[in-house]
């Protein structure tokens, strides 16, 4: 694992107040007939998220502030779970083990990396995931649930088979999941009511990718 980041979550208390979603980064040029011209810049997303509007407590002030500064600010990523989007499945639903394709097997392919994808019929994407939650992937081979002969890679998101899965056997998964993500600031600024109340209106949170 990577010195840059501790596996560790974010209270999560904290983290479902928050404000916030994923980000893209699109160019729009307008041509002379009135017409756009639209690229996007990113092959992906990212999520940014405001942890401030979760911060309750003068208790919750000083876990954040500890979060903070084990983090050492901006330097350390951590876990992060975002509330409205934490499952392979619909947040009102459980996980199966054939909620998100993963692939086909080959016969000697073994490794597969577990993903979501969002959309359909237009142009779906394919989002990996890289912090499952520990104990929580189920993996299914042609449609059946597994009870073993998998590893779960919770550093990488990765599902390792003991035996590679034959030919034209379709993979799956379903799981919960966190967000890598860090501070996007190196000062919190805490603002104190009175000597009970306090507040931090802004803490900015990014997603990283590992």
């Amino acid at each position: 694992m990577p010195d840059n980041f501790h596996d560790v979550q974010f209270p999560a208390r904290i983290s479902l107040g928050c404000k916030g979603g994923p980000e893209r980064k699109t160019t729009v040029v307008a041509l002379a007939s009135g017409k756009e011209q639209r690229n996007s810049q990113w092959a992906g997303s990212r999520r940014r998220y405001n942890a401030g509007y979760g911060v309750r407590t003068l208790d919750e002030l000083n876990q954040v502030i500890s979060f903070f500064e084990e983090r050492r600010g901006r330097l350390t990523a951590f876990r992060w779970k975002d509330w409205s989007d934490y499952k392979s499945c619909l947040p009102s639903e459980d996980p199966s083990a054939t909620d998100q394709p993963l692939g086909v097997g080959d016969g000697a392919k073994t490794a597969f990396q577990l993903v979501k994808t969002y959309g359909g019929a237009f142009n779906p994407y394919s989002r990996d995931i890289t912090k499952p939650v520990p104990g929580t992937v189920r993996v299914a081979l042609g449609g059946t649930e597994q009870g073993g002969g998998f590893t779960v890679d919770h550093a990488s998101g990765l599902v390792i088979f003991a035996q590679a899965p034959g030919f034209g056997l379709n993979v799956s998964a379903g799981f919960e999941f966190d967000v890598p993500a860090r501070f996007d600031t190196d000062q919190i600024d805490v603002t104190m009511i009175d000597h009970k109340i306090g507040e931090i209106p802004n803490i900015p949170i990014l997603e990283v990718l590992l």
